[in-house]
């Protein structure tokens, strides 16, 4: 089985040398490996990241502990460092938590909602069903309808608390990106989205939590280790 290679790009046009170097540096690595531009196992280079980014190696190495202290990088001493691979129990039980937040968040938002709540929720999901799905350009607007609900419940703990897990959840999407293409998904965001609306916070929890479990149930099968795509050859 090869191992994932360092990633090297041509310069990212998005990214502008600022006079806060390392703050930005940090969070334009944060944004690229929650947009899965970094995928989980792969190798980052100092060095190349650096060529990359047109800075010196002092703002990358202190991006990368601050990356690896949110969860997203692992570093091991004369190995460098790689994208967090989150390993089968860690699903787990992540999809365990999120089911509870999520569920949470839908019915909160069906009682808190605002109408300009309501049309950054429409807007959100209309923007990811026009977006083909799998790969990672479906991941990280997936992840930004989900947010739109945890902030329509007007509940600042849990909103913290969301975005907490969505650092997990966003490592689990790119290990698993084929996902995103179940017919279930489209219907289920729908579902969610409709029992907010209709102020229905029932359905809303349950139709949340459904959409987690069945969303779950896939990523866990294809990180089986008799799955046909780990079958290929492919990183679980």
């Amino acid at each position: 089985m090869t191992a994932p290679q360092a990633h090297i790009a041509s310069p990212a046009a998005s990214f502008a040398r600022p006079a806060l170097v390392r703050e930005e540096v940090y969070l334009h690595l944060r944004a690229a490996i929650l947009g899965g531009e970094y995928l989980p196992g792969e190798r980052l280079s100092e060095a190349l990241l650096g060529v990359r980014l047109g800075v010196s190696r002092t703002p990358i190495r202190e991006a990368l502990m601050r990356l690896t202290q949110d969860g997203l990088i692992d570093a091991e001493a004369n190995k460098g460092v790689r994208v967090r691979r989150l390993e089968l129990r860690e699903v787990r039980e992540t999809y365990v938590v999120r089911e509870e937040l999520d569920g949470l968040a839908a019915a909160l938002a069906a009682d808190a909602h605002t109408d300009a709540d309501a049309a950054l929720l429409k807007a959100a999901l209309e923007t990811l069903e026009r977006t083909p799905q799998g790969g990672a350009r479906q991941t990280p607007l997936d992840l930004a309808f989900h947010r739109c609900v945890a902030a329509a419940s007007h509940n600042a703990v849990l909103l913290s608390l969301c975005g907490d897990l969505e650092v997990r959840v966003a490592l689990i999407k790119h290990l698993s990106p084929s996902s995103n293409t179940s017919p279930q998904t489209a219907e289920q965001h729908r579902a969610i989205l409709e029992a907010v609306l209709r102020r229905d916070p029932d359905a809303a929890r349950a139709a949340a939590r459904q959409h987690v479990r069945t969303f779950a149930a896939l990523v866990i099968r294809q990180m089986q280790p008799d799955h046909p795509r780990l079958a290929q050859g492919e990183q679980p």
